[in-house]
This record gives structure tokens, sequence and C-alpha cells, in this order.
């Protein structure tokens, strides 16, 4: 039995080779996404493993912004007589005080480096540093001198003796280059920038005069990291500081590494797993038609005395051939495309730690695993299904035919999944989007099993429709139809694997389509101000940015959104400070109650905060400030809050005088002009043309806030045409095995009169429709579930609201179509070159 399995598989060649491509593209990708994940854990691992290694203990402030009755305790900080007292504890060897923050720098062209969120500053220790070793140059010794990392400084450009343009909190800086140094900090190996000042310059720059953000101690020569810490913990003062290992350090943020790509690797083999979920489809197809064809020589060996389990096991051999050689295919194309993955992350600007290639063991053995099991699995049930016919029956044909009971049980079971799936979906969008989560995943996955199982029963009626249309084609296309509901179950394995693609695809872009429409809305609902200028990482703005876009030429109104802790009946809120005068004029909010009205002891607050105070207009309530003093407000109006504004409003000159580091989130800004190209330019011009700073008008918040889901659905595209890509590939298995099945029934039509064109117009019409059906079902679907993801959405975005891409959803039905027709070239042009007279003589 095992040489006539593999004679078999040997016979097949051509028939087996799509089955062996599915499997492999859908092996490829899994192997190739941990392949490049693997790589890149490994890389980031190893490089902030090396970053402490001057670090054997550090000390770090315990806690920050707690809550008292009566004020705002302050952040507790590391002060210079704790870094001595560290300094003189036994086993102490070298101590350093780290202050850091963000640092936009940017390049020759004026481009911020490293991303924004990347852009780190610190101080360098004194004269010498062990943790930068300098390449070039001396140490920075006053307000404008920097040093820069080596890897910045390549891809600037800059050398020693450069003046660069850079930014902390707005105001642009311009200091000299007095050193390079070398780093084995993660986040510069990973594209970003680190520059250095002198100790006394960064504590100044990051509003820490004085004080350190931690302490890193070195053990001496045979004292241990633990006892090093026991040691320093008999220092701290209660409540302000705690120290960690650097061993514990260097895994804290290995896992956190580690968890980052985690992450991306389920998301790549969430999709990985539908391309082998689709390839399923194909495989089980393919090895039904194979069986199918087979059943005489099933029946002979079952005849000459194999047993049910020998034929079942021969066809599970054929499947484990076929599985292992997808497999190892697989998985060297796995290893091509990580590799790959990375140069491609490198071509779009981001970079990784260098490091090799990593290949472990568990990806060799998945990549075997997935491609043998899911072939073996799919061919379990065709193999069984023909085991069981009797020898006698499959002699003589009299087999295959689907009984009324096998029927009624099948679609009974469609119906019953199909109808759990919808009514768990839909309870799904009665709760909040993060309690309706799983249950929108489980009634998704049961809804599709179950249009699965009832996909031989809609193929009749909708290829039915389709009719009218076809009698256009004649002859050729009366007999595309026929044969396209001639055996459903073919037809709709293989209409559901294009089925579950366009279901995917659809639903992303009826969400993103919404999606854009709700941002747009939400950007331009609140806001009446022309331009809102912030940070490019989001963090505070110096408040010296408003005072110099104040004096700009055009400008009628300004307001900086300066938040800031407060304590009010017991609670923490964060207050909002504005130019009570000009905030009217910036913002278009609707008042429920009272007038929107802000100055002195008079606020405003969003209708949230005042149902959960039960306040009204003419309110009142005491509100008590970080420096501890307290003062009582009067609530004007209650207004409506969106995603840009909300909380409790009240003026910059009631607020400022309480904080200890007035900054601000954001500066609204109206011109005299409206939003235009000059505009934008007067206001970048006079911020310096920073390149830390966004100047941007409603357009530009709204393309903002869409750009990270538009990439990942470009992504997602990207990824679901894996499995599109596997779906042609099972209408070309279909139509190919459906052609040889049908070999004597060419024949005789050729015979009686159709030509060559007839019978390629067949079988791509036959293709065309098998497409449009499951293009379809898919787009039906994946609306669906558009629908049901976004009523999920709405509960955290007020302005979301269904619309439906009609162009798209058009595109995506003809991309169906063309589709069916590519993959109908090779089996039609099979199909017309067949000998008309080998073919009816043909079994």
């Amino acid at each position: 039995m095992f040489r006539t399995a593999l004679r078999n598989v040997l016979a097949h060649k051509a028939r087996l080779l799509m089955t062996v491509l599915a499997v492999m593209l859908g092996v490829a990708f899994v192997s190739g996404t941990l392949v490049f994940t693997n790589t890149i854990s490994d890389a980031y691992q190893k490089s902030s493993a090396k970053g402490f290694d001057q670090v054997d203990v550090a000390i770090r402030p315990d806690g920050g912004h707690e809550t008292r009755r009566d004020k705002i305790a302050e952040e507790p900080q590391l002060t210079q007589a704790l870094l001595d007292k560290a300094a003189k504890v036994q086993g102490a060897g070298s101590t350093v005080g780290v202050v850091n923050g963000f640092t936009a720098i940017a390049d020759k062209h004026g481009k911020l480096i490293g991303g924004g969120y990347q852009s780190q500053g610190g101080n360098y220790w004194k004269t010498a540093d062990a943790r930068y070793p300098l390449v070039s140059g001396h140490a920075p010794t006053g307000a404008d001198q920097i040093l820069i990392d080596s890897k910045t400084a390549e891809r600037a450009g800059y050398k020693v003796g450069d003046t660069v343009r850079l930014s902390i909190d707005g105001p642009v800086l311009t200091p000299k280059v007095t050193g390079i140094f070398t780093t084995d900090d993660g986040n510069v190996a990973a594209g970003g920038s680190l520059v250095l000042f002198d100790t006394a310059t960064a504590q100044r720059l990051f509003h820490k005069p004085g004080a350190y953000d931690e302490i890193d101690v070195k053990a001496a020569s045979g004292t241990s990291q633990i006892a090093l810490r026991n040691a320093l913990d008999q220092i701290l003062p209660k409540n302000t500081a705690s120290t960690t290992t650097g061993k514990q350090l260097a895994d804290d943020q290995a896992k956190e590494i580690a968890d980052a790509t985690s992450s991306m690797r389920t998301a790549l083999l969430v999709f990985a797993g539908i391309a082998l979920f689709v390839g399923t489809f194909i495989i089980a197809n393919t090895f039904t038609m194979l069986v199918a064809q087979r059943t005489k020589e099933l029946a002979l060996l079952r005849a000459v005395g194999a047993s049910r389990r020998q034929v079942t096991r021969s066809v599970l051999i054929e499947a484990f051939v076929v599985g292992a050689v997808a497999a190892v295919t697989g998985l060297v194309a796995g290893i091509g495309i990580g590799a790959g993955l990375r140069s491609l992350v490198g071509s779009l600007g981001g970079t990784v730690p260098d490091g090799p290639l990593v290949i472990t063991p568990g990806t060799v053995v998945a990549a075997l695993a997935v491609g043998i099991l899911i072939t073996m699995l799919a061919a379990w049930l065709p193999g069984r299904r023909a085991a069981k016919i009797p020898p006698v029956a499959a002699m003589s044909s009299v087999h295959a035919k689907a009984t009324t009971k096998s029927l009624v049980v099948r679609n009974t079971i469609g119906a019953l999944f199909a109808a759990a799936g919808i009514a768990t979906v839909v309870y799904a969008t009665t709760l909040n989007a993060s309690d309706g989560q799983g249950p929108m995943g489980l009634g998704a996955v049961l809804l599709i099993i179950g249009v699965f199982v009832l996909t031989p029963l809609l193929s009749r009626p909708l290829i039915a429709a389709a009719a009218p249309v076809m009698r256009v084609f004649g002859i050729a296309g009366k007999l595309a139809r026929q044969n396209s509901v001639r055996n459903p179950r073919r037809t709709a394995a293989t209409a559901s694997a294009l089925m579950i693609g366009l279901t995917l695809i659809t639903g992303l872009t009826v969400m993103a389509g919404s999606l854009q429409t709700a941002i747009d809305k939400m950007a331009s609902s609140a806001i009446k101000a022309d331009y809102v200028v912030s940070m490019a990482n989001r963090n505070e703005l110096s408040p010296d940015v408003e005072k110099t876009l104040r004096t700009t030429d055009g400008v009628t109104a300004i307001s900086p959104l300066r938040n800031a802790p407060a304590r009010v009946e017991g609670d923490t809120e964060y207050v909002t400070g504005v130019n009570g005068a000009a905030i009217g004029k910036l913002t278009d909010l609707k008042v429920d109650d009272g007038a929107f009205k802000v100055g002195g002891s008079q606020v405003v607050v969003d209708d949230e905060t005042a149902k959960n105070h039960h306040w009204t207009a003419g309110s009142r309530f005491t509100a008590a400030y970080e420096d501890g003093r307290k003062q009582q407000l009067t609530v004007t109006g209650v207004y409506q809050s969106t995603e840009m504004m909300r909380g409790i409003m009240l003026d910059n000159a009631t607020l400022s005088p309480h904080l200890r580091h007035p900054a601000d989130m954001q500066v609204m800004v109206k011109m005299s002009g409206g939003a235009t190209a000059s505009a934008k330019s007067a206001l970048q011009k006079a911020l310096g043309d920073n390149p830390a700073i966004l100047v941007q008008d409603k357009k530009d918040i709204s393309n903002s806030i869409a750009q990270i889901f538009t990439l990942m659905l470009n992504m997602l595209y990207g990824l679901l045409a894996m499995a599109v890509i596997v779906a042609v590939l099972g209408v070309i298995n279909t139509l190919a095995m459906s052609v040889f099945e049908r070999s004597q029934e060419i024949g005789m039509l050729r015979a009686i009169g159709l030509d060559r064109k007839g019978i390629k117009r067949m079988v791509r019409l036959e293709s065309l429709v098998i497409s449009l059906f499951g293009g379809v079902l898919g787009i039906g679907l994946g609306v669906f579930f558009g629908w049901a993801a976004g009523e999920l959405l709405g509960t955290k975005m007020s302005t979301y609201e269904l619309v439906l891409p009609w162009g798209r959803m058009a595109v995506f039905l003809l991309l169906a179509g063309v589709v069916g027709v590519l993959a109908a070239l090779w089996p039609a042009r099979r199909a017309a070159r067949l000998n008309m007279l080998a073919a009816i003589k043909s079994e």
C-alpha cells in the first residue's frame, strides 16, 4: 500500500502541483513570520543587555503625583545629596547621576532625525563617562556644546565642529558638536538619536535643577548586585526611591521588546493562519476530486483484499508526502521571506540592531508540523469517505451522490451555525468595545463556518440568478451555468476560498472608510481654530511658543491648552488652562446649560464631568492645585464633550501661578486670512522652522490621526493578498481537475459541433460564475462584519457612522471576476486542446 501511495503521487504530478503551492505559501508565511520576529527580538534583546553593562544597581524615584486630601504631592526627586550618600555605600564603585528627556535633532535639511518618539537627550557624566565612549572630540562643557551618537552623525553627515539645530520643548537651540560617541542603547540601535549635554545643562533643559532621573551605581570588585542593592536600600528615604539591579533592568527591557514583537508576530500569524485556512479548502477539494477519480482503482484494491484502514492510510500517505515536500519548500522560502522583511524594514527608513538571522528549532518544527498536519487533516475525510464505498458499488460507479438525509443534516447544521454566529455578533454590538471583542470574534467564526456549510445550498439560487446574462453567450453560457451547479460541494469549496479573502478585505475597507469619516468630523466638529501647534512626539510645549506666535503677523486669536492636576471633591481631575478671552473664538462646543464663559474663578465643564459631580450652571466647587493652594470656582456652563475637547476649562491667568513648570499640550491659532499655505509658512517661520513642532490645520490633524489606520490597512491588504493568491490557485486547481473529470463529455461536445473557442468560453464562464459567486458572498459578509465592528467602535467614538464604499466594493467584485477569468486561462486552453476521439474513449 505504501508503494501504491507513492506511485499515485508520482502519477498525478500536475494535479498535485497546485496543492503543493497552496501549502507551501501558507508554510512560507508562517515560517517567514517566525524567522523575522525571532531575528528582531533576539537583536534587540542582545542590544538592551549590552546597554546595562555599566549598571549594577539603579536608584529610581518611587511614585509621583500622589494625591493628598488637600494638594497634589510633588514628584519625588533624586538629589545630589542622595547621590553622594550612594557613592559612599560599602561595595559601591563608580556612581553616575542620569538625566534624560525628549530632544529632537534636525539633519542638515531640517528634517527630524529619529522619528520623534525615539529622539532622546541625556547628560554626559563629568569629563569621562564609561557609558558613552568617545570616538572623537571632547566632553561638552557649556550650554552651547553637545555630543551626538555615531549612528546619528553618520545618518545626518555631522562631524565635530558642526552647528546643529535641536529642540527640547519648542524653542530652537543651535549648539556645536564637540564630540561623537558610541552606545549600545536600544533606541539608537532601532534608528533613534541620542544627544548628550553636560549635567548642569541637561538638568536645566529638562526642568530638573539639581536633581536626577536615575542614579546608576557600579559595584566594586567582589561585590554582587544583590549585596550592593541591599546596602543601598538602607540609605534610601522612605517612599521616595527604590532600587533595581542591572540584571533586572536588562530582563525587563528584554521582556518589553519580546512583548512588542510578540504582538507583531501574533498579528502576522493570524493572517498566515487565514492563508492556511483558505489553503485547507483547496487541499480538501483536491483530494476529494483525486479520490473520486480513482474510485474504481480503490474499489479494485478493496476487492483484492485491502481493508478500509489500508485505503484510508494510502490516501493519508499521499497527503503526508505532498505535505512534507510543501513544508520543506515553504520553510526554505520562509527563511528568505524573513530575511527580505528585515531588509524591507531598512529600506522603509527603519533600523534594527545588527545580528544574525535566527532560525530556531521551534520555527523548523512549526513549519513542518503545519504543512504536514494541515495536508493530512484535509485529506483524511476524502480518504475515509472513499474507504467506506462498497467495492461492487464503486466498480459500477453507483456512488458519490449525496443522500437527501445527508443534505438535510448538512443544511440544518449550517443554518444553526449561521444563526448562532449572527446572534452572537449582534449581541456583541450591544456591549462596550473591550467586552465585545471576544463575542464578536466568536460570532464571526461561527457565521463563516455556517455560511461555508450552507454554500452548496446557496450556490443554486445565486448562480441561477445569472441565467439571463449567461444566455447571451449561447450554448457555452448555458453549459457553463449547468456545470457550475452540477457539483455544488466542489463549487462551494472553490468559492469559499475566495469568499474568506474578500470578506476580510471588504470588512476592513468598510471600517477604514467609516473611521476616516469619523476622524474628519472629530477634527472639525469642535474646532474653529485654523491651526493647532504641538510637539511632534506630543510632549509638552514651552510657554515661549505661545508668546512667539502671539506676536506673529496675521494671528487674530490664540490660546494655549495647559493641562494640570487638581484635587476636586476628593478626586484628582485634570484641568485645562485656556485663554478665556479667545477660547470661544477658537472652539465650537455646544453648550447644554448656562453660557460658555471662562475668566477669573469662572469655569466651564464637559457634560460627563458635570454628571459625575452633579454640577449644573451656577454650581460651585473647591479646587486644590499642585502647590497646595485652594480656590473656589463657579461653573458658568456645561458643554458637550468631544474626542478633541473635554474636562474642566479655566483661565490660564488663574491656573498658571499655581504651576511649578507651566507647559502647554498644544496652542490653537486663528489667522486673519484663514488656513492658507502662506499663513502656515508664516507660523513655521516664526518658530524657526523647527522640525520638532507640528503646525497642523484640520485636514492635517485628520490625516495624522488616520495615518496609523491607513498604514495598518495597507499592511493588512498586503497580508490578505496571500489568502487571495491561494484562493486563485484553488480556482485553477478545481477547473483543471474538473476538465480532466469531464474529458469524455468535452470530447462529445467537440464531436457534435462545439468548436475550441466555445469550449474555452464555457470553461472561462464557469470560472467567472464561481468566482463572482464567492465575491458576492464575501462582500456581503464583509459589509456585515464591517457594520458590526463599527457599532463596537462607536461606543468609543461618538462621531462614528457607517459609510459603505460602493466604488471599492464594485472594484472588489470586478477583481473577483478578473480572478475567475485569469484562473481559467490554463484549464480552458487544456480543455480546448483535448483530442476529441481520445477523450470520448477515456473512462
